[in-house]
């Protein structure tokens, strides 16, 4: 009988290093505790007390001055306090986009295709006859000359017309991305911590747009009373304020800035908990947070529907599972004619995917 016979398996030879684990826990730590090194260092010191990490070969001393040494970690001369470098930061946007969208780590870089030939930055593989109106460098002169040798014979070799082949290009569309998060009071509110999702959810986004797609623009808006725009590299340090849920401000300052932008594709993410509980009417601030209170509801609503006319899909995702904040998302989502997905917090990795364009729901893991 033809088989495999399997002798010996040594576990540790596809291990991790303790580095390697420690760092990964390291990194979630620091989404909890807002980019702060020092606080997800003592709370890495506890977990070590209480599970035993390190042992007397590898440490915790070890540990840090691996991360010192590697870039992930400066500490400050003055103080001896300890601060994430750009390195730590991107890590975080790294480990979150594995976490959240693992399986789409497999596609290969490139930009949002389409099926439109033409004068694009793609090669195609298809040669077509050249017609009146094609450029000189649409040709592809080794199908043409091998045409007019087969045409015309070597010894009296010419090429025409009929014997040019033109190789034509892909388009590949760019997209301008506005990806707006939600740190009002809500997001910490019972106890129940929707900000640590919903920034790895944000982070994950980030980090999949700037790798996958380089060509596109991805700016970033935060929103509690008011609205403001953040950098990338602000998303691990990003915290709830006591702030109200000013959704207006944010999809107002959201069209603002797509407005500026001159690709024609456009879209808006946002990650919320659902209630929007606030406005701004002048100089003064319009607050209700009971229930879902239609005087900002429908502010919301008519911005969903302005996008639409826009041609500005807005795709939410609903990080919490309350049924009365589901059914504003749900009236937000079938206005815009956009896409939702409601996650629980204890699955953060399962998504109820649905897209009210066309009707279409499914669970996405």
């Amino acid at each position: 009988m033809i088989g495999h016979r399997f002798i010996h398996f040594d576990s540790s030879e596809n291990s991790q290093s303790k580095f390697e684990q420690l760092l990964n826990i390291f990194v979630q730590l620091l989404t909890y505790t807002n980019g702060d090194a020092s606080e997800a260092l003592q709370w890495l010191n506890e977990l070590d007390r209480q599970y035993g990490l390190t042992d007397s070969e590898y440490g915790m001393g070890d540990f840090i001055e691996e991360l010192k040494e590697n870039g992930y970690m400066q500490e400050d001369p003055a103080d001896g306090s300890f601060r994430i470098t750009a390195k730590s930061e991107q890590t975080i946007r790294k480990k979150s986009l594995e976490e959240i969208f693992g399986k789409l780590k497999k596609s290969k870089q490139g930009n949002h295709q389409t099926f439109k030939p033409g004068q694009g930055d793609e090669v195609s593989p298809d040669t077509r006859p050249f017609q009146f109106g094609d450029m000189l460098e649409q040709i592809d002169f080794t199908e043409s000359i091998r045409n007019a040798q087969i045409n015309h014979g070597i010894d009296s070799f010419s090429m025409r017309e009929d014997d040019l082949q033109i190789r034509e290009n892909d388009f590949k569309t760019q997209t301008s991305t506005v990806l707006m998060i939600d740190i009002s009071h809500s997001m910490i509110l019972y106890g129940e911590d929707r900000i640590t999702p919903a920034k790895k959810v944000a982070m994950a986004l980030s980090e999949l747009i700037t790798t996958k797609y380089p060509k596109d623009t991805l700016d970033i808006v935060v929103f509690g009373n008011d609205a403001w725009s953040i950098e990338i590299k602000d998303l691990p340090y990003l915290q709830v304020g006591p702030y109200h849920t000013n959704t207006v401000a944010g999809l107002e300052l959201a069209m603002d800035i797509l407005r500026r932008r001159k690709n024609p594709n456009k879209q808006i993410f946002m990650i919320t908990d659902g209630k929007p509980t606030c406005l701004k009417i002048g100089g003064r601030y319009y607050k209700n947070s009971f229930g879902l209170d239609r005087k900002v509801v429908n502010r919301c609503i008519n911005l969903a529907a302005q996008c639409k006319k826009l041609k500005i899909p807005i795709t939410t995702f609903m990080i919490a599972s309350d049924p009365y904040l589901q059914n504003f998302v749900q009236e937000f989502t079938e206005t815009n004619h956009g896409k939702a997905y409601f996650a629980t917090l204890d699955k953060l990795g399962a998504f109820i995917f649905r897209d009210f364009e066309s009707g279409k729901s499914r669970t996405v893991y």
